[in-house]
């Protein structure tokens, strides 16, 4: 049960002055949002407000006691679209430093927004409202964009903006008032004797400072001049903390960059994000991804069989030298073997050759298409490539 009480540091929080870079909707732009503070408390709980019109909310105290932190920033978030970048880089930041996972669907970072609007030229604040039940970083966006236009409404119409709670409805995709938002002097501050405060010394500031591990800004930084990647690709690669070390340690073993983020980026995320999946969970380590890529690089198989074997690999969990054993699906590199193949072709192919002969160039892909038809797509493209170039220039005479 709740303890009508909720224990929280308010003087002497643990960190003051704190700051977070974000995109500023240019890549070569960034803006700062400055951290007011950082306090511990305890979860008061949960409340389950109604999505079917009952007139009530139920509270869940399952979690009440649990010790959280608070990150509170100053008034620097001027759009929607900043409060989500903001929240994507905290998240990102907190992912990174094994804080915790960042699932706001799931209560693990949770975010109470305040919102206030003022006219063009004046600097004071307006008035705010707190706007809460924001469970995804899309929702805090739709609440935010919709609570700024609810206040510039009043405010044009000559109303007072009354300073109270929000609650964002889902379903509805509105902001509704909750409760009349209490000032400060009526939360009741007041000490607990049984509580000294926590004393935290510059050494054990440096002790935690030289054990944090490297993080976003640092990763992208070194991604850079060590793998020779887009800002782009490096963009989605240290996006996570678990996904820039998958990459990291399918390259301990392979050895082409570029390819490696293609196949990560365009075939691995595909998979995660069809089957909702974290890449923490993933059937696929990356030992088994360097391997297939090694198997593209050697020429034992093409790139087009690999990409069905990836997907017998995500079914079944099989290597990639497992399946291409079980469904004999290595690669054809023997010159003599493709040379037939070539032959069968432009023998069934008598009139195209002519034409090709005649000038109509366009035709080599065609027949490249027709040998890699008879051979199921086995045969080694290059190879087909320059045997097809011999062939019909011996034609030519």
């Amino acid at each position: 049960m709740g303890s009508s009480i909720q224990i929280t540091q308010y003087l002497h929080p643990l960190g003051v002055g704190g700051r977070m870079e974000i995109d500023a909707g240019n890549v070569k732009e960034s803006k700062t949002i400055r951290i007011n503070r950082i306090h511990l408390e305890e979860d008061a709980g949960k409340l389950l407000h109604p999505e079917q019109g009952e007139p009530y909310s139920r509270v869940d105290y399952n979690r009440c006691g649990v010790p959280l932190i608070e990150i509170v920033s100053d008034p620097d978030i001027a759009s929607p679209a900043e409060a989500y970048n903001y929240l994507l880089k905290l998240r990102q930041v907190l992912q990174y430093l094994g804080i915790c996972t960042g699932d706001m669907e799931k209560g693990h970072l949770r975010c109470d927004a305040n919102v206030s609007v003022r006219r063009k030229g004046v600097s004071e604040l307006g008035v705010r409202t707190e706007v809460k039940n924001l469970n995804s970083f899309k929702y805090v966006e739709k609440a935010l964009a919709y609570e700024i236009e609810r206040q510039a409404a009043l405010i044009k119409s000559g109303q007072a903006v009354e300073q109270c709670t929000m609650l964002w409805n889902e379903k509805k995709q509105t902001v509704e008032p909750m409760r009349t938002k209490e000032a400060c002097e009526d939360y009741r501050y007041f000490p607990e004797p049984d509580l000294p405060p926590l004393v935290v010394s510059d050494a054990h500031i440096d002790h935690l400072r030289s054990g944090l591990p490297e993080l976003p800004k640092a990763r992208f930084a070194r991604f850079v001049q060590q793998y020779n990647l887009s800002d782009y690709d490096i963009g989605i690669l240290t996006e996570s903390r678990p996904l820039a070390d998958y990459f990291e340690a399918v390259m301990l073993g392979y050895s082409d960059s570029k390819t490696a983020a293609n196949w990560m980026i365009n075939e691995l995320l595909k998979v995660l994000n069809e089957r909702n999946m974290e890449i923490d969970s993933f059937n696929i380590t990356p030992v088994m991804l360097s391997d297939l890529l090694n198997l593209i690089q050697s020429g034992e198989i093409s790139g087009k069989i690999a990409k069905d074997v990836f997907a017998q690999m995500v079914v079944t969990g099989k290597s990639a030298e497992e399946i291409m054993k079980d469904q004999q699906l290595s690669q054809i590199t023997d010159y003599d073997t493709i040379a037939v193949v070539i032959d069968e072709v432009l023998g069934e192919e008598k009139e195209n050759v002519e034409r090709f002969m005649s000038g109509k160039e366009q035709l080599f892909d065609y027949f490249i298409g027709q040998v890699m038809k008879k051979t199921k797509g086995m045969a080694n493209p290059e190879l087909v490539n320059k045997i097809l170039w011999e062939k019909l220039n011996g034609l030519k005479g």
